[in-house]
């Protein structure tokens, strides 16, 4: 996507392939001697088996500015994490697997659970939570990148691109968010960005009225995307949902925690493709329903920080209001993709929109019904001030696990 547009409310850092990879990472390796940098792998332990992993591990083997690579495992047997030490051993980088199945992570989370400071759930954003603990732990990285483990498509330049914003000391950036166009298959992918997230904001602003944060949520290209890259020394204060709003919830902590001249997003990948989820549309907890229904509450909950009030009559609203926006850009997304030689599914389209319908009305009914709850991981800052030894003790666990497990 070769354009220099910039909307004022965030930087937009483009790919104008005038630079190479090549010489991207000469200039990080220079950073690299002052500033270490880590990268963060969330993984399932199904994804090992899959086409994807082994070429991150190939194109991962080649980065020479990493210092070290940490790897939530989750989902997986005793043999599995066996199994999973020898796959990583291909790596070639300075590398430790969190095991967080193991028993003694199990324990850990036992003892947090005891001060009511545990995760209310198991998912992606306690993987990424318990790594960025172990990294804050070593106390020895300047800037952490985090992405997926299921990306077909990936490059090392991928990493190169993310990282560069906030490795560069002399940028102003704290946070980078990666974004990429979705295309695959001859059609368009990117389902919930395009039919939930982008019309449920319009929705939003025409229900509730202006805000600040709409308008900076819509200003990123793919807020759903699971890259992004961050100077570690917003880690300890950062508050994430442990669900599927772990992207919308970073985002959100962004916001909260910086000026809007510390945050920027920056285009890495030119083709992206990547395990795609099912509809589930029978299953409300599992798939798209599921993902929708976590991301319209981490939206919710957000705006209700900053002084939103809702109720059962918005929601009813909201409903509506979205329902028209979402028809509307899927004519516009059906346009933009036959005029490039893509198809669309009008039909699977709009029945995915009459979910996420659906999936905002749940989100809306689970947010009144539940105003106790509270839907973020404790900061590692609050971890540390109930249990000084917390981070030291995760460190040896996981130092533990890998010895007794050879």
């Amino acid at each position: 996507m070769v354009d220099f547009h910039q909307n004022g409310n965030i930087t937009t850092l483009h790919n104008l392939r005038t630079r190479s990879t090549e010489d991207l990472t000469e200039e990080l390796m220079r950073f690299a001697q002052t500033r270490k940098m880590s990268l963060i792998l969330p993984c399932l332990y199904s994804e090992i088996e899959t086409e994807a992993m082994p070429r991150i591990v190939s194109e991962l083997s080649s980065v020479t500015y990493l210092h070290r690579v940490v790897i939530g495992l989750d989902r997986a047997t005793e043999d599995e994490y066996r199994h999973a030490r020898e796959f990583f051993r291909d790596l070639g980088q300075n590398h430790t697997i969190l095991w967080n199945d193991s028993p003694r992570m199990k324990a850990l989370g036992e003892r947090l659970d005891s001060m009511g400071l545990a995760p209310s759930e198991q998912g992606k954003g306690k993987n990424v939570w318990s790594c960025i603990g172990y990294l804050l732990g070593c106390h020895d990285s300047a800037v952490v990148a985090v992405h997926d483990c299921d990306i077909l498509t990936y490059t090392n330049d991928l990493l190169a691109r993310l990282i560069y914003p906030v490795a560069k000391p002399t940028f102003p950036f704290e946070v980078a968010k990666g974004y990429y166009s979705r295309i695959g298959s001859g059609k368009l992918n990117g389902r919930v960005t395009r039919l939930l997230v982008s019309p449920l904001l319009i929705a939003l602003k025409r229900v509730i009225g202006d805000r600040d944060y709409l308008d900076y949520l819509r200003s990123f290209r793919y807020p759903l995307s699971g890259e992004f890259a961050m100077r570690t020394g917003i880690l300890a204060d950062l508050r994430i949902p442990s669900d599927w709003g772990l992207e919308i919830g970073v985002l959100s902590e962004a916001w909260r925690n910086l000026a809007p001249g510390a945050v920027c997003q920056v285009e890495i990948a030119d083709d992206y493709d990547h395990k795609h989820q099912t509809l589930s549309p029978e299953d409300a907890a599992s798939g798209l329903n599921r993902m929708s229904t976590d991301i319209c509450k981490a939206i919710f909950r957000k705006l209700a920080t900053d002084g939103t009030v809702f109720n059962k009559n918005t929601f009813r609203t909201l409903k509506a209001t979205y329902y028209r926006s979402a028809l509307d850009l899927l004519e516009a997304y059906y346009c933009d993709a036959r005029m490039n030689g893509l198809t669309v599914d009008r039909h699977a389209e709009e029945a995915a929109i009459e979910l996420f319908a659906e999936s905002l009305m749940r989100a809306g009914t689970s947010y009144l019904d539940n105003p106790h709850e509270t839907p973020f991981i404790p900061t590692w800052n609050r971890i540390h001030s109930a249990d000084p030894d917390f981070t030291r003790d995760l460190l040896a666990a996981a130092a533990e696990d890998e010895k007794e497990y050879q």
